[in-house]
């Protein structure tokens, strides 16, 4: 089995771990490692022709308004507050102070960041791939949503652009890289948001990781290799921040992956330790990474 690095070519992957798609196929797949970049990738990766038809559940909350189980609930309360702690972060960055900043959200999924960002006096645009969603989007916003980011018009750029936990879901990372330094302004800045596998959370659930969620997931990014991936648009990255509450979240789906049973004062536990760990290691279970272009 021989397959290479999407970001270092002539690199051959080593053997990582085997894990499973317990969302929806059971279907079985290795993560190989890029030594140089630290970055895992997903193997064999779907096509993206067969792609979808792994996130056609419902348990795939990110693409519903769902709160019917106790996972859900808990996703939606953390999501109303994180998408608060995400206007602020953009608005913190003080940008065009005279103007309406303009966002462009990649994988908006329903669209309440977009909505939190319009409520906020922000120019909104979104993307989002799955049909569903995008529907459900649409309607709140009152806006059409793109379905990719290759049918927003050319000349159009953004003073802010984020992706939250969307890249590790890209097929082609290197053109994706590409688009997206194109869509930003010269002083605007790019957020992304990724699982990182070299957590606490992570190393503790091995193969029941759930922020793994193969094969919807085809890479698994760490700092290096995000810096690595945005070095060849010249794109720096100037500050990583910590997403403290996915360290709980990924802990408690994780429990249920290993066990069986969701075990909520365990998983609480796990991610506490996580998060308490990364005070000095910084290697929290997701990270913000904040990129601008090189001067």
């Amino acid at each position: 089995m021989k397959t290479h690095s999407p970001i270092n070519p002539d690199i051959e992957l080593e053997s990582f771990l085997t894990c499973v798609d317990y969302t929806v196929s059971r279907e079985t797949f290795n993560l190989l490692l890029d030594k140089k970049s630290d970055l895992l990738v997903t193997f064999p990766q779907p096509n993206e022709k067969d792609l979808t038809k792994y996130y056609e559940s419902d348990a795939y909350i990110s693409h519903t308004d769902s709160s019917k189980t106790l996972i859900d609930k808990i996703y939606q309360f953390v999501k109303k507050y994180a998408i608060q702690n995400k206007v602020r972060l953009i608005r913190n960055l003080s940008l065009n102070n005279n103007k309406e900043i303009q966002v462009l959200d990649v994988g908006c999924g329903t669209g309440d960041f977009l909505v939190a960002c319009k409520n906020n006096q922000m120019q909104v645009v979104g993307v989002e791939p799955n049909k569903n969603a995008r529907s459900i989007a649409e309607s709140k916003l009152k806006n059409a949503v793109f379905s990719t980011i290759y049918d927003l018009p050319e000349s159009q750029k953004y003073d802010v652009i984020t992706l939250w936990h969307v890249l590790e879901h890209v097929p082609d990372l290197e053109k994706y890289t590409i688009k997206l330094k194109e869509l930003l302004k010269k002083d605007g800045i790019l957020i992304i948001a990724v699982p990182n596998y070299k957590s606490f959370d992570a190393m503790y659930y091995k193969e029941f990781w759930a922020a793994y969620d193969v094969p919807r997931h085809l890479w698994h990014f760490s700092k290096k290799s995000i810096s690595d991936l945005f070095q060849k648009v010249q794109l720096k990255v100037v500050s990583i921040k910590p997403m403290l509450f996915d360290s709980f979240y990924v802990s408690l789906l994780s429990e249920k992956y290993k066990t069986g049973k969701s075990n909520l004062f365990k998983a609480f536990f796990i991610g506490l330790k996580s998060n308490l760990l990364a005070k000095s290691s910084k290697e929290y279970s997701s990270h913000i990474y904040i990129l601008k272009n090189k001067k």
